[in-house]
């Protein structure tokens, strides 16, 4: 299996010995993930690598989620349908939902710099928008709500991962080796780690150019009621535009104020 085909969670998908568990349902719930990243359409061979599952499985998870009015079929091909996105409604657009609560925040930062700022929490080991105040500034990479990246060469990753203890990032490392997407990511897990533990005492990081050519960007915590992390807010900027300076200066400043008010409305809703 290639790293995209490796099942996403096989303690969840062959979980056994727990009575409470219903595997049926895990493994439904990750034949839908399956479809993530991709032009929308799968096979069940697709999904069946993907997952780890058997096409046994996977062809009774499709056979009753095409019941349900989630998934269709075309020939081999399954695609889902619009039915899935009520899956995901109650978590944004319920009135205390950290998103709904979130986006005036990410507004006052994009009007304030006109920038664009989201978003994002940890999901497994990948970062994944959860809102987004977007202005026109073309950039290669395409964020939306629900896109998904990975956490190590990220400021809003950087950010997230900062609050794991030393053991956990170990085993992140052992699960997602550093690899280079430019000349200037940090491929060395000493100064990986340092990065890290830079973003856990400076309450910010900044990636220059790490995951694309020309992106810089820079992510400070959101913090529930107890003070713990459960967010990243960041800005991210076109390198040609905006220098490293103005990023840890004029748009810091402005990304801390907004989310600092942010915590405190989140202590007063008592959000977690």
């Amino acid at each position: 299996m290639t790293q995209d085909d490796t099942p996403p969670n096989d303690s969840l998908l062959f979980r056994s010995g727990d009575p409470d568990f219903m595997n049926s349902l895990a493994r439904g719930l990750e034949v839908l993930r399956a479809f993530s990243g991709t032009d929308g359409h799968r096979t069940a061979a697709q999904i069946s690598k993907h997952t780890g599952l058997s096409r046994a499985v996977i062809r009774r998870c499709l056979y009753t989620l095409a019941e349900a009015g989630y998934v269709t079929k075309a020939g081999n091909l399954y695609h889902l349908e619009a039915k899935v996105l009520s899956l995901a409604q109650p978590y944004y657009t319920a009135i205390n939902s950290l998103p709904v609560i979130a986006q005036p925040f990410l507004e006052n930062v994009s009007q304030q710099i006109n920038e664009s700022c989201s978003l994002a929490v940890m999901d497994g080991d990948e970062v994944v928008y959860i809102a987004r105040s977007a202005t026109q500034r073309i950039m290669t990479v395409s964020l939306t709500i629900g896109s998904r990246l990975q956490s190590g060469c990220t400021s809003l990753g950087r950010i997230l991962l900062a609050d794991w203890s030393d053991q956990a990032l170990q085993q992140y490392l052992k699960r997602n080796p550093l690899t280079a997407h430019t000349a200037k990511t940090i491929t060395s897990q000493r100064d990986w780690k340092k990065a890290i533990s830079a973003a856990r005492n400076d309450k910010f990081a900044l990636v220059d150019e790490e995951l694309e050519i020309g992106l810089r960007s820079i992510a400070v915590p959101v913090t529930d009621a107890s003070g713990q992390i459960i967010a990243a807010m960041n800005v991210g900027v076109q390198a040609t535009r905006i220098s490293k300076r103005i990023l840890q200066t004029e748009i810091l400043a402005t990304l801390q104020t907004q989310a600092k008010q942010l915590n405190q409305r989140l202590s007063e809703l008592d959000v977690v």
